[in-house]
């Protein structure tokens, strides 16, 4: 998977379609997470080819700090299944960056 390819499948694609009654998400939340969820990538993307360790777990931090903020600001609309998809694209993305690790690289700073 490319950083292109994981930025049209972003996790919020599925949120909307699951939340057929608009309960849970507005366009506002989905939208602000989109927009933090892009800038992530090209976070990663700027770093180059090689980037090192640090340097993906910086943007990592920046990623889930930015997200605890957004949660906070819209209500804690983030449950099991959302954190469940966002680690998944923030590992991903990681990976794709070449970070190599088995561990939840959110953990450490995620409050949702």
């Amino acid at each position: 998977m490319t950083f292109e390819e994981l930025k049209k499948n972003k996790p919020t694609i599925q949120w909307i379609e699951n939340d057929e009654d608009g309960e849970f998400f507005t366009e506002e939340n989905i939208s602000a997470t989109n927009k933090v969820l892009d800038s992530y990538i090209d976070d990663l993307k700027k770093l180059g080819a090689n980037p090192s360790e640090a340097e993906i777990i910086k943007a990592v931090k920046e990623v889930v700090i930015s997200i605890n903020e957004l949660n906070d600001e819209y209500d804690d609309f983030i449950e099991t299944v959302e954190r469940e998809d966002l680690c998944e694209f923030i590992d991903t993305a990681a990976k794709i960056a070449g970070l190599e690790s088995e561990e939840d690289i959110t953990e450490e700073w995620r409050e949702w």
